[in-house]
């Protein structure tokens, strides 16, 4: 088990993580991870990040063939 010591700055505390977790976790200055409290247990991880509609519209095929009628469907749910 890998022991750190908390650190004061302004009214906050700040947890140093290893350099090990760091480097398996592809983490750097300005990562996001989630933290979960359950008790007195406290666990990070990377947190999983949600692309933007701008990456997923990237990373759609160009050549696609539209299904017949799509545009006439009625709605499912609450798209509009």
């Amino acid at each position: 088990m890998i022991t750190s010591a908390l650190r004061r700055s302004g009214g906050s505390l700040i947890l140093t993580i290893p350099q090990a977790y760091i480097e398996q976790n592809h983490l750097d200055a300005g990562s996001r991870v989630a933290l979960e409290i359950v008790g007195d247990e406290l666990t990070l991880k990377p947190a999983k990040i949600r692309p933007t509609l701008a990456e997923l519209l990237a990373a759609t095929p160009k050549n696609i063939d539209r299904v017949e009628g799509w545009d006439e469907m009625p709605n499912a749910g609450k798209e509009l």
